[in-house]
């Protein structure tokens, strides 16, 4: 097995919603504002080449939308789906699966693109699209609150496309998947969110997706005002935080853009960022 860090591109969000009811003079510690508030996001995403397969957890948000639409998010930086897939020796037509954490377009819509004709088609022809039964069904008729994420150009095209695969069970960690990693289901930021646990180098990483975004959220009353449960979120970060500290986890950080790779200690304040790699010099070739 081979894991490679794929960046999909850098944006941009406002730092309040980030953090829901934590006050800007402490959240900007770790997570520095611009002069509208934003703060700077990653949209990194993980290749997992193993054998015959190529896994990729989670897309990025694509390039289909309008230009209004990445006004919104103010994108910056030169990182692609595409060069990033490249730089590791990889075209988007050798994925064999396409792993989503949850179906926010941040992480789901480069899963689907425009084709010559104007019609939205999977970006990965030849990838089965891994979901959660009870997420898909949460995402398809989205609460108001979500709505605005659940995206039908980037949802409906998946189950047109007789590409979708959808995996069922509510414990807490499904254990020995089809895909070949463990996962952890969290239901506090959206319903059923997956959490891949992959052995590595006699390591246990956990690509941390929306429970933990960036460093600036281990602590636990920091949770994003995106979460649908966020009374739920502070239950399932304390609980996986302490376990993380026990077992020695590195969180790979889907949406830091400082931070890719982290391991945790338990402090007087509770679990914090021990160090902070950059994950391909942690993990040498």
């Amino acid at each position: 097995m081979k894991l490679h860090r794929i960046e999909t591109g850098n944006f941009m969000l406002d730092g309040g919603a980030m953090f829901g009811v934590v006050p800007k003079a402490l959240w900007e510690r770790t997570n520095p504002a611009d002069e509208k508030n934003r703060i700077k996001m990653a949209a990194r995403s993980l290749l997992i080449e193993d054998g015959d397969r190529l896994i990729l957890i989670d897309t990025g948000m694509g390039n289909k939308q309008s230009d209004k639409f990445y006004g919104h998010y103010a994108i910056w930086g030169d990182h692609t789906l595409d060069s990033s897939l490249q730089k590791a020796g990889f075209h988007r037509d050798d994925i064999t699966d396409v792993f989503f954490t949850h179906l926010h377009f941040d992480h789901c819509g480069g899963a689907i693109e425009f084709n010559s004709n104007g019609i939205l088609v999977p970006a990965f022809k030849n990838a089965r699209f891994w979901s959660h039964q009870n997420h898909w069904e949460w995402a398809k008729k989205p609460n108001p609150r979500e709505k605005a994420s659940f995206l039908p150009e980037n949802i409906l095209p998946i189950h047109e496309s007789g590409q979708l695969e959808l995996l069922i069970g509510t414990e807490k960690q499904l254990k020995k998947t089809a895909l070949g990693f463990d996962i952890l289901l969290m239901d506090g930021h959206t319903e059923k969110q997956m959490l891949p646990m992959i052995q590595y180098q006699g390591k246990t990483i956990v690509f941390a997706a929306d429970l933990i975004p960036t460093v600036g959220h281990l602590p636990i009353p920091y949770v994003m005002g995106y979460d649908t449960r966020p009374l739920l979120t502070l239950e399932e970060k304390a609980s996986f935080l302490d376990r993380a500290v026990a077992n020695d986890f590195l969180l790979f950080l889907e949406h830091d853009a400082e931070n890719e790779l982290i391991s945790l200690e338990q402090t007087a304040k509770g679990v914090r960022c021990k160090e902070s790699f950059l994950f391909d010099n942690y993990f040498k070739s």
